[in-house]
């Protein structure tokens, strides 16, 4: 079969103007800022190790053999352990200034609009699209509605709750006089009934919650971004939400 002059062009060198011509238009607008962007990535590593390291500490691997001081890895589990966990709650802090420094979508995580009619409405939309009864979700350039209330219950209020049953656990070997022990030991462990092991259980419960809506997380952005026709992941990469119809 033969070939256009064009078309051998093409075919030797990759380029074909006439196809990109007749290629449809994406459209793209600037959504997350820098700042947000890195905390999301910063977050994603803190609870990766967080949640590796929180398992190991549940259910510590066996003793090693040999003299107590030639082996450490415990001690190194929890010293990972107790820097993510400062990293994650120092990044938690920085959001919150940038949700007053940033744009509008930098407010979203902190901020559900369930009084308003129109919010419940798209919420449902995208109920119907992740039941597969719509063929198309509506054009979100920031947060769906559904994601966004998932993010404020899923992720925020769980994320607090870990930080300070965490810190109070760390307050706790850390003793009587620290600052841990003074802002969280001191009033969440009684909040539990003034026993440390029940924190320890609902902390480490927090981990397994964490981990399903992480899992979901990853599911969702991946299929909005392949059936949505909308970036997703790549957004949280280079700032921009493309349109890709």
């Amino acid at each position: 079969m033969s070939h256009s002059p064009s078309q051998a062009f093409n075919d030797a060198t990759g380029t074909d103007e006439s196809a990109v011509a007749r290629a449809a238009a994406y459209k793209s607008v600037y959504v997350y800022e820098a700042p947000v962007r890195a905390w999301h990535w910063i977050n994603a590593l803190a609870i990766v190790v967080l949640a590796v390291t929180g398992y190991f500490i549940g259910s510590p691997p066996p003793s090693m053999p040999g003299e107590a001081s030639a082996n450490y890895l415990m001690g190194y589990i929890r010293f990972a352990h107790f820097a993510a966990g400062y990293v994650f709650a120092v990044a938690l802090i920085g959001r919150v200034y940038w949700a007053f420094a940033g744009n509008h979508h930098a407010r979203e995580l902190f901020t559900l609009p369930v009084f308003n009619r129109a919010y419940w409405h798209e919420v449902f939309t995208m109920m119907k699209w992740y039941a597969f009864l719509i063929p198309r979700p509506s054009r979100y350039v920031g947060h769906n509605p559904l994601a966004r209330a998932a993010m404020f219950f899923g992720f925020l209020a769980l994320t607090l709750f870990m930080i300070v049953t965490g810190f109070a656990l760390y307050g706790e070997g850390a003793q009587a006089g620290s600052w841990s022990h003074r802002l969280f030991t001191s009033w969440v462990i009684p909040l539990f009934g003034g026993n440390s092991q029940t924190v320890h259980t609902w902390h480490h419960l927090g981990l397994w919650g964490m981990t399903i809506f992480v899992t979901l997380h990853v599911y969702a952005a991946i299929r909005e971004d392949i059936m949505g026709r909308q970036s997703m992941v790549s957004t949280m990469i280079s700032g921009y939400r493309t349109f890709k119809d």
